[in-house]
């Protein structure tokens, strides 16, 4: 399977099962990660993290210290997509990496990026 990034009025694939989307707090300057899992019922996640805590950012319940990352496991269903917001308005916009390549995207004011499976 291969994610499908859509920005900008283009269309990027990205061929892994598996990413990780990640970005920075844009207050607490606080790097936060998930791993997501590509599937034929959607967009799963598998792992979330957080380098830290602050105001607003609190680890969840349940969440273990481990190398200075709050990690988590977050009981989502599989999304159909998700809508990253581009508001331009942050130090840096996101990160998505998987199978060897990196994308960013949101950087500049726009409208939100979308990621899917693709096919």
């Amino acid at each position: 399977m291969s994610l499908c990034i859509l920005a900008a009025g283009k269309t990027t694939v990205l061929a892994a099962g598996l990413f990780t989307l990640s970005w920075e707090h844009s207050v607490q300057k606080t790097r936060w990660e998930e791993d997501w899992r590509v599937t034929p019922a959607g967009l799963e996640i598998v792992e979330a993290r957080v380098k830290g805590s602050g105001a607003g950012m609190e680890p969840p319940e349940g969440s273990v210290l481990r190398d200075d990352w709050w990690v988590y496991w977050p009981a989502l269903p599989a999304q159909a997509s998700l809508s990253l917001a581009a508001s331009g308005a942050t130090s840096s916009g996101w990160s998505i990496c998987g199978g060897g390549r990196c994308v960013s995207v949101g950087v500049e004011a726009a409208e939100p990026v979308l990621l899917r499976p693709c096919g």
